[in-house]
């Protein structure tokens, strides 16, 4: 673990193994859509998130839970465009699709880098996608949540809600 995300995870009190395999995930998962991001946060609370397009994808083995990828119209539609290699420009149906698709390849990077753990799963489900804003998810008291927050390298993007992408993985261990 790099000694930036050692200090986020000392500092939030965040469960460094799982802080760690989201940050390898989602700059591998980045890589793969030629993009990158660099981790500005961890936290062990939920936070509000920002972007427009949330994908959530349930897991179970040795816990159960979701794991939630939100980012901003702008990210993903970068995101989307640079994974499939075509001009979008606004958020469309390929482009929510997109999303899915990079939700499924965050997830699935935490699953291999959780697998010889004690929060290792053995199935995922579906990416489900959520596009809008306001909404709000409660999580029960005694999971194990961390969430990451990146800020994404887009000279397009004016604003910081437009950079931003945030995982976040509610576990609770069986």
């Amino acid at each position: 673990m790099s000694s930036v995300m050692e200090s986020f995870a000392n500092l939030s009190g965040a469960n460094s193994v799982l802080a760690d395999a989201v940050v390898h995930s989602v700059q591998k998962a980045l890589t793969m859509c030629g993009a990158s991001a660099r981790c500005v946060g961890v936290a062990t609370v939920p936070l509000r998130d920002k972007g427009l397009v949330t994908g959530i994808i349930g897991v179970h083995g040795r816990v159960s839970g979701f794991i939630t990828v939100n980012m901003s119209e702008v990210m993903a539609i970068s995101v989307v465009e640079g994974l499939l290699q075509e001009d979008f420009g606004k958020l469309t149906s390929q482009v929510v699709d997109g999303a899915g698709e990079v939700t499924n390849m965050i997830c699935g990077g935490i699953k291999s880098q959780l697998a010889k753990t004690n929060f290792s799963f053995q199935g995922i489900t579906v990416p489900s996608i959520i596009v809008g804003e306001g909404y709000s998810m409660a999580f029960a008291r005694g999971l194990d949540f961390v969430s990451a927050t990146f800020e994404h390298d887009n000279p397009e993007a004016v604003m910081l809600d437009d950079r931003l992408l945030s995982v976040s993985m509610c576990f609770l261990k069986l």
